[in-house]
């Protein structure tokens, strides 16, 4: 960056400091200092370089000479009217012009918890990462782990103690991002069955044989010293309205549900007979998964989607009338109380704003999975990668999304 004598001189603006009041400096001295200045500026603002250049030579052109102090001063005002105050705080936008990247994303249910997904879909903000959805569900957490090692899908969106089992075993995938952890089931019987001794006799439908909700189940029953000799898993498949009307058809007489479904079954005189999150196990909730071949090659669509997720947290918590047409969008429900109750529990209790995976309750995880006959074949630390969820915090794109409110 070198200095013209042909430059005019005009006002800082957006600054306090104007070619009418400023002291006068000589320019020659500034000349190295103005140098590193433009370049510290140049590199958070891309592209702007002639522009900060002229605003820095305009002013030092109108000054004569001062001392020292009055230099600093005057440097320190211009490096605070040329930075901007938001500068890089999303770093992760698309370019202007940049041509947006088909993503094939699965889910493995149709619940209410990937609620920030569907927000993040019918309000645009993938988009504005460079990001257009091809979303497809596939049922069950195998099937979905088998498309995502196979990258017939670079990410799925799943609960995470459905997959860690699997992630452990060995198939190729890691977890990126957490933005809900807990565990939201509750379990559901016919309006005669009031605690669980009274399901003796009697069924509980599941999805799949080893699926989440029926090692969740086989748990439960374990520690209340009952078996299946005394209480028959019924596999049923589907998702879990289809086992919501399988339990209204008497086909099984109670299934583990989440939210909105528990609000609909006490409309429907249905009982909740436990709350399985009593079970005090780990369990991380909705969380985005990856594979290899994406995490290697594609890096920064890895990033961009963590990103996109993690404003679609705060999208949801700051408009709950856009998040809850969504969830009436993919639900199909439209009962005020039970779209409140799936809201309540997804886009407010169970979140995690700064999307980093929980170390401890994934190697908890793996070692339940490991107690219930999982063969175990990677550490937890192989499991996941918070590397794109930390940069979040270290570019200032989380404090800049919630100000005071991160937590």
């Amino acid at each position: 960056m070198i200095y013209t004598d042909d430059s005019d001189t005009s006002s800082l603006k957006g600054g306090n400091i104007s070619s009418s009041h400023a002291p006068n400096i000589d320019s020659r001295r500034l000349k190295p200092i103005n140098q590193t200045l433009v370049a510290v500026m140049v590199s958070t603002n891309p592209g702007q370089d002639k522009k900060l250049e002229g605003k820095v030579m305009s002013t030092v052109r109108s000054f004569r000479r001062t001392d020292h102090l009055r230099e600093l001063a005057i440097l320190l005002a211009l490096y605070g009217s040329a930075t901007p105050t938001t500068a890089n705080a999303n770093p992760f936008l698309a370019k202007a012009g940049e041509t947006p990247t088909t993503v094939q994303v699965a889910t493995c249910a149709v619940s209410g918890g990937f609620i920030h997904l569907y927000t993040a879909m019918d309000n645009g903000l993938f988009d504005k990462y460079g990001i257009k959805i091809d979303h497809r569900f596939i049922s069950g957490s195998a099937m979905n782990l088998a498309a995502l090692s196979a990258d017939e899908v670079s990410f799925l969106y799943c609960a995470a103690d459905g997959t860690i089992p699997g992630l452990a075993s060995g198939v190729d995938g890691k977890l990126v991002a957490s933005p809900l952890i807990g565990l939201p089931y509750v379990l559901l019987a016919h309006k005669e069955i009031k605690r669980l001794e009274d399901l003796k006799g009697k069924s509980i439908g599941v999805s799949k044989a080893g699926d989440l909700d029926d090692r969740l189940i086989k748990t439960l029953l374990k520690k209340f010293n009952l078996s299946t000799a005394d209480v028959t898993i019924r596999p049923i498949g589907g998702s879990q309205p289809e086992r919501y009307n399988a339990m209204m058809g008497g086909i099984v007489q109670a299934a583990p549900v989440t939210p909105p479904l528990d609000a609909r079954g006490r409309k429907d005189g249905l009982n909740v007979i436990y709350n399985l999150k009593d079970l005090n196990l780990p369990f991380i909730y909705s969380s985005v998964h990856t594979n290899p071949k994406t995490l290697k090659e594609r890096p920064q669509l890895v990033q961009r989607f963590v990103a996109a997720i993690a404003e679609s947290v705060h999208f949801a918590e700051k408009n709950p009338d856009k998040a809850k047409a969504s969830l009436i969008k993919v639900l199909k429900i439209n009962d005020s109380e039970i779209l409140q109750s799936a809201y309540d529990a997804y886009a407010v209790s169970l979140v995690n704003r700064s999307m980093l995976v929980p170390p401890n309750a994934l190697a908890e995880a793996v070692d339940v999975a490991r107690d219930n006959g999982t063969n175990v074949r990677k550490k937890s630390a192989e499991l996941f990668d918070n590397s794109f969820a930390e940069q979040l915090t270290k570019s200032g794109f989380l404090k800049e999304l919630w100000g005071t409110e991160l937590r």
